[in-house]
């Protein structure tokens, strides 16, 4: 199993709108780096779900349910790619990004580091911390 973040501006799509709607594409990635990292998760792989904005924090968890396939928003001839994912759970607290970036080892994770990255790999480590600190 692998471990994402995946991140959201709460007013377009937040984890309260995933819930509602039990699953989502996750479409409109349009960044590189974000997209290969779409195109390296499996079904069943756990993905923290981060609000933007003026929150900056972790808030939930979903889980992928479809692997990568062309993004309908996309052109034919473009790259583009989307998975489908689940709402799991909304964490008893949220995680912020100050918390992060405070934290001794999640301080070196790409959340951290690369901040604008709308899609990124976490290390189990990383993940377990982020769910511990979310228990208060």
């Amino acid at each position: 199993m692998n471990y994402y973040l995946v991140k959201s501006e709460p007013e377009d799509y937040s984890l309260a709108d995933l819930k509602g709607d039990g699953k989502a594409m996750w479409d409109g990635v349009r960044g590189f780096a974000a997209m290969r990292n779409m195109k390296t998760m499996r079904r069943g792989d756990q993905v923290l779900y981060y609000h933007t904005g003026k929150e900056k924090a972790v808030v939930g968890l979903a889980s992928v349910v479809k692997e990568h396939y062309h993004d309908p928003a996309a052109p034919e001839n473009e790259p583009w790619c989307c998975v489908d994912l689940k709402y799991e759970r909304t964490l008893e607290r949220p995680v912020t990004l100050k918390e992060v970036k405070a934290h001794p080892t999640l301080k070196e994770s790409l959340l951290a580091r690369q901040s604008r990255l709308s899609v990124m790999p976490f290390t189990r480590e990383e993940f377990d911390l982020v769910l511990e600190l979310s228990r208060g």
